[in-house]
């Protein structure tokens, strides 16, 4: 069965409510294009990592209005849609989850999938982060079915550990999503060069939407969304 996939790019902002309506804008464009599959980048809901300021602004899951709105958008277009990531507020823990949702055509949460690999690094220029200290690290792989085969499920920093993308393809997975906020510094150097040795080594499709731009958090992201083929050809 042909596919036809869409990965959106935007500069998400510090207010959920607006992050919504330009993320929503976006898909329906890809929508009107005949996109059946659209991704959407990592932390699509809420681009703030001020001190604070994102433990303030998050929700706990089942109040999330980015994703009730998101699993009402898939249902009104009849699409499959991925939530690259939302910040989500837990109960149990200080920090936030770093989780992405992939939502079928009816509005269901088909699956969910938590960042595991935290991005703590010191870049050039005295750019610094600390993931660690504001999210809590996804435990499990995810694998799920959709109508083109099965997908692996990861988030942006996990494409720098091969043992991932491996483990989902002996599960079966020939699609693998890789939704991004790729810092501008390390995407420069090596964004192009991750997924498409994500692609070639496992023999599976990359999508890649991803965050670009400046952020009012004073982050700089990377954008160049991607689809990669098996062959490490960048179709998109």
């Amino acid at each position: 069965m042909n596919l036809r996939a869409a990965c959106i790019q935007l500069t998400s902002t510090t207010e959920i409510a607006r992050n919504i309506e330009l993320s929503t804008a976006l898909v329906r464009e890809a929508h009107a294009k005949g996109a059946q599959f659209i991704g959407m980048p990592e932390v699509v809901n809420l681009c703030d990592k001020r001190p604070g300021m994102g433990a303030k602004a998050a929700y706990v899951e089942g109040e999330e209005p980015a994703l009730k709105a998101y699993r009402a958008l898939a249902a009104e277009l009849d699409i499959w849609l991925l939530v690259g990531s939302l910040v989500i507020k837990l109960e149990d823990d200080s920090r936030m989850a770093n989780r992405g949702f992939l939502i079928d055509p009816s509005g269901a949460v088909t699956a969910s999938y938590d960042k595991m690999h935290m991005f703590d690094v010191d870049l050039e220029g005295g750019e610094q982060y600390r993931e660690s200290n504001n999210y809590r690290p996804g435990d499990r792989a995810v694998v799920t079915d959709t109508p083109w085969g099965r997908l692996g499920m990861t988030i942006c920093y996990d494409v720098r550990f091969p043992y991932l993308y491996r483990a989902l393809a002996k599960a079966g997975a020939g699609i693998l999503t890789i939704p991004s906020s790729f810092a501008r510094t390390t995407g420069k150097a090596h964004w192009h060069t991750l997924l498409r040795s994500r692609a070639i080594e496992t023999g599976c499709y990359v999508l890649a939407p991803a965050q670009c731009g400046d952020h009012e958090d004073d982050r700089q992201t990377y954008g160049h969304a991607l689809i990669v083929a098996p062959w490490g050809e960048v179709l998109a």
